[in-house]
């Protein structure tokens, strides 16, 4: 199934589900009443998920064009958990960069979190904050989002413990990342942080060999496939959850390949006006422009 936030002329974010033809029904209309998409992951009931299945294999429900589709999950509850440098060609371009010596060892997962007061969906628009930075990058990312609480999960286990998949561009200002040392200022600007168009549930979706582009302005800049992803989901969930209660609802962005803005010679960062697609096979595209 593929779920939605979107607002039509009422102007109030609703829930939906995608019927075959990729129309929405909405949440309320079939008697489903949650007040945002954490709050149906969290409080969903088998019920619930056995209804919408029989509404997603119908047609005729709100075309998409008719509706502003938002981020699956506007506030996320708690910070998104992001993966650093988790592409080996992403690890050698940002060594590079930083003009660091990269010895082509990637022994552990690098975790930041990422403060998300609110997402923005497809079609939405970019902050660029350009009167605090001046180095605006793009990161097309798979993220999963958590379907109940996960604590000391196995890998063997773990696809069990995720409700689905989005995609998420994790925009950052690499100049204050660089200024302040760390990742968590530079990446947590508001809008920041771009998820869409759906969430697409765990049971449609083999997210070991999905092909990832992202084009901005029409070129092509990043193309790689989940399949060179350093650590994958199963063993980020057991890992964490080994130590730290993953709550449902949480959001996990597993890294980006390369072909980032500051992998290029000189690099190309993004500017007002710049358009963003972000292309992941068997979800869709992620469509954002800088204002």
């Amino acid at each position: 199934m593929k779920f939605v936030t979107f607002k039509d002329s009422a102007s109030i974010p609703k829930l939906g589900v995608l019927g075959s033809d990729a129309t929405i029904f909405e949440f309320g209309e079939l008697g489903l009443q949650f007040a945002d998409m954490s709050d149906f992951i969290i409080n969903k009931s088998e019920k619930d998920l056995e209804l919408l299945h029989k509404i997603s294999l119908k047609s005729g429900g709100k075309k998409s064009t008719e509706v502003q589709l938002l981020s699956p999950i506007i506030a996320p509850r708690q910070d998104v958990i992001c993966l650093g440098i988790n592409y080996m060609e992403h690890a050698k371009e940002s060594y590079k960069y930083k003009n660091i010596k990269f010895d082509g060892k990637r022994e552990f997962a690098v975790y930041f979190s990422k403060r998300v007061n609110e997402a923005i969906g497809h079609n939405g628009l970019i902050d660029g904050h350009f009167d605090i930075t001046e180095k605006l990058d793009y990161e097309c990312e798979l993220a999963l989002v958590i379907g109940k609480d996960a604590k000391n999960v196995s890998q063997q286990s773990a696809k069990e413990y995720i409700f689905g998949y989005t995609i998420l561009n994790d925009i950052s200002a690499r100049d204050l990342q660089n200024r302040h040392k760390q990742f968590y200022f530079g990446k947590s600007l508001d809008g920041f942080t771009a998820m869409g168009p759906h969430i697409v549930t765990s049971d449609e979706l083999d997210s070991s060999n999905l092909e990832l582009k992202c084009f901005v302005n029409g070129e092509l800049r990043q193309h790689s496939n989940t399949s060179k992803m350093i650590f994958d989901e199963h063993y980020v969930i057991a890992e964490l959850s080994a130590a730290m209660t993953l709550k449902a609802g949480t959001i996990i962005s597993m890294g980006t390949p390369s072909g980032v803005g500051m992998g290029f010679d000189p690099p190309k960062f993004l500017k007002s006006g710049d358009e963003i697609n972000c292309e992941i096979e068997q979800i869709g595209t992620l469509r954002n422009i800088v204002k």
